[in-house]
């Protein structure tokens, strides 16, 4: 097929949302500071995913495997990222937002990788980086809200709010906070809420107890007052006040460690990224990490190779995620991640250069035990039509589930995804 002329961007008012009015909504309830004050310290937006703590927080021993869930907030595109250039009707119905043929990157025949993606090629090549296509949930949910939270719960038809990384951390015999973090801006994901300890917080230098940042001295002679006065409280406050001070220290490792944040692409996923390379690099127990990449909501404006959101984002996920990679140290070895939207976007593009709510999505996995530099899954093909969807045929929760049970070999698939009949798809070895 022939390559089309660049289309220049569209007119639009400036006023124009790029997203729905839903998106824009969470966006604006999850701005930094909607926590501050919370358990640890005046100023901060670390606080509990747990309504409460149900066991004092003591650090765990080395954690065998890490698993780090990117949530692509907002729905990506997952045609625009993993292009399935082999099949005809995806330029058919994006005559001006497809991306050309010419210009992908890992061609294999019939997907190909949008070339923002080059800064992951060294994982593809070195078979840490797979991707399975027309995933996502069993049933089609457009509501940002609703789908996050069925998403997250994973466990449809239970009436229980529960996430099912809460689950994970819960399946051995550790209580402590440091198992199940969230290096979140906003509120406690629902993967992580539940009936374990778990923790969030926006930046890991936040994990400490507030004094004037002018005089160590003096922060230190407030923290061993405060510690001191709480020491004999009996009551319920007294045991919220001792569990801040047990997170505290079991975190304080990771503060020790030298951030590296100058070296990721400047914004909040570069920022969280660096953040979890030092959690991971302190080895103090931590399971299983979440954290966020938002603005995929885009209904308009999402460009071609040189304009618009789309590349923009597509080079800052890719940036940050292989600096990520060579900032785990020897740690790397037992980091899994795992990034995955709420759902897709529409085979057909609008009239605002955009897409709207669609179903099937690609999921990306890389790291350690990856079978890589190839596709997963099964794919459906595209039709053409206003509502036309890419069809799911593989259950987001097969992709979750074969990670729980090959990297975290001790724990029953079905603990964490009850009523899951487990067909995994063979992209992870066993650990």
């Amino acid at each position: 097929m022939t390559t089309r002329p660049a289309p220049s961007a569209p007119t639009l008012s400036s006023t124009t949302p790029t997203c729905c009015a839903e998106m824009a909504g969470m966006a604006a309830l999850s701005r930094r500071g909607l926590l501050r004050g919370g358990l640890v310290a005046a100023g901060t937006t670390a606080t509990f995913g747990s309504a409460v703590l149900t066991a004092s927080p003591s650090a765990a021993a080395s954690a065998e495997s890490v698993l780090v869930v990117l949530s692509l907030r907002g729905a990506m595109d997952g045609m625009s990222v993993v292009v399935p250039y082999g099949d005809d009707v995806y330029y058919e119905a994006r005559p001006r937002i497809a991306v050309p043929r010419t210009e992908l990157l890992a061609k294999d025949g019939f997907f190909g990788l949008h070339p923002r993606m080059k800064p992951l090629l060294p994982l593809w090549n070195g078979g840490e980086l797979a991707f399975v296509h027309a995933a996502g949930l069993p049933s089609v949910n457009r509501s940002h809200f609703a789908a996050m939270e069925e998403l997250e719960d994973a466990a449809p038809g239970s009436a229980r709010r529960e996430g099912w990384l809460n689950r994970l951390v819960g399946t051995d015999s550790v209580r402590s906070a440091t198992e199940g973090v969230g290096l979140i801006s906003g509120a406690a994901p629902t993967s992580l809420l539940g009936r374990q300890p778990t923790f969030v917080t926006q930046a890991i230098d936040d994990i400490e107890i507030p004094g004037p940042s002018w005089d160590a001295a003096r922060a230190r002679q407030r923290e061993r007052g405060l510690r001191t006065m709480w020491k004999g409280e009996k009551g319920v406050l007294g045991r919220a006040m001792r569990q801040t001070f047990g997170a505290v220290d079991d975190f304080a490792p990771a503060r020790r460690q030298r951030s590296r944040a100058a070296d990721y692409p400047q914004g909040d996923l570069g920022a969280a990224l660096a953040d979890a390379a030092r959690l991971i690099r302190a080895d103090i127990g931590t399971d299983v990490i979440t954290l966020d990449q938002g603005a995929w909501d885009m209904h308009s404006r999402l460009g071609t190779l040189e304009w618009g959101q789309m590349i923009r984002n597509v080079d800052e996920l890719a940036s940050a995620l292989a600096t990520f990679f060579s900032d785990l140290g020897d740690q790397r070895h037992k980091v899994t991640l795992v990034a995955l939207s709420e759902f897709g976007r529409r085979v057909e593009e609008n009239q605002n250069q955009g897409l709207d709510h669609g179903h099937g999505n690609v999921m990306m996995v890389a790291g350690a035990g990856v079978r890589g530099g190839q596709h997963y899954g099964t794919w459906p093909g595209l039709s053409m039509g206003v509502d036309s969807d890419l069809t799911v045929t593989t259950d987001y929760r097969q992709v979750l589930g074969e990670i729980v049970q090959k990297r975290f070999s001790a724990t029953a698939v079905a603990d964490v995804f009850p009523g899951l009949h487990y067909e995994p798809l063979g992209f992870l070895r066993q650990s």
